[in-house]
């Protein structure tokens, strides 16, 4: 079993609405991860000053995309997704952050729509925007079904519906990517192998999927559940404990009492909750019970990127 040098792990449940950005952390004492109970991420700046300053090999990961769909990049002539992030937001790109109000506001210097949820927001209003031919174009490669994960992931640039992704990866490419990679953070899979990276020397940033995370560590909602039950959460969760006895993870005092209380009645216990679980599918690659990604070579990676630990 090959492990990963990295002492501290990081896994963010992001949101645009900053009341709904969750924390988990794990550091790893000799052979134990340790697993403290999730928290609120709290001012961006003061988290990202936090990446750099930890006792050790630091990966973080963020449940939003770092990435582009390599159908965009055929239009765009986009190659490099750590090489545009420097570029967005400035010159011609002026406008990339900012979500379109009205179809004819949509281009591929301005891609994400709609800002607001309105009865007239159309898929076809977005894909003849961007001049791409059909919806599934919008997605990568690693945004599609998995035989561990039903439902595929919402494009990037579609802003609607209670999944939409695109404007957490606008808030989290702006506060926390960007500003990171400024101050020399490394960004997998498209700087490197993860072992490669550790032994770097600065944080890693990847991207992850709590709901593909759940079946590696054995959280299981039949088709009848949802994580936004209580009662779910604790029913999903009911083998957590046998996991982490297995795999040597500790977990705090409160957050044992967290995970057989199903996260409690809050409404945001979702948040908390797929904090923790994305942490434990980190902890699965990075002790090496699982590839960080699938071998032999993924087109289009190097715009599209990857999620870290998904396998199909």
């Amino acid at each position: 079993m090959a492990i990963n040098p990295f002492r501290i792990l990081l896994h963010c449940d992001w949101s645009a609405n900053a009341k709904k950005r969750w924390v988990s952390l794990a550091k790893r004492i000799g052979s134990i991860w340790q697993i403290s109970a999730p928290h609120l991420v709290g001012d961006t700046s003061i988290f990202v000053d936090r990446l750099f300053t930890a006792d050790g090999p630091l990966i973080a990961g963020f449940d939003f995309p770092l990435g582009l769909p390599l159908a965009d990049g055929q239009v765009t002539g986009l190659t490099d997704f750590p090489g545009v992030l420097e570029v967005f937001g400035q010159n011609d790109w002026a406008e990339f952050f900012d979500v379109a109000d009205t179809p004819e506001q949509i281009s591929a210097m301005r891609p994400f729509y709609p800002r607001r949820s309105t009865a007239g927001s159309k898929r076809k209003d977005l894909l003849d925007g961007l001049g791409i031919e059909n919806f599934d174009s919008l997605r990568r490669a690693c945004d599609f079904a998995t035989p561990t994960r039903r439902q595929p992931a919402s494009p990037l640039f579609w802003t609607l519906d209670g999944n939409q992704v695109g404007k957490a990866a606008i808030a989290g490419w702006r506060e926390v990517i960007i500003p990171a990679r400024h101050r020399g953070a490394r960004l997998w899979p498209f700087d490197g192998r993860l072992t490669d990276l550790a032994a770097a020397g600065s944080p890693v940033l990847a991207e992850t999927y709590p709901a593909e995370a759940y079946s590696h560590v054995g959280v299981a909602f039949r088709t009848n559940m949802s994580k936004r039950r209580q009662s779910d959460r604790r029913a999903a969760m009911r083998g957590l404990p046998d996991w982490a006895r297995q795999n040597r993870v500790m977990f705090s005092t409160d957050l044992a009492k967290m995970i057989a209380d199903g996260f409690g009645p809050r409404g945001d216990a979702e948040d908390a909750f797929d904090a923790l679980i994305g942490l434990l599918g980190m902890i699965e690659v990075i002790d090496g019970r699982r590839l960080e990604r699938p071998s032999g070579q993924i087109v289009g990676e190097s715009l599209e990127g990857w999620i870290l630990g998904q396998a199909a």
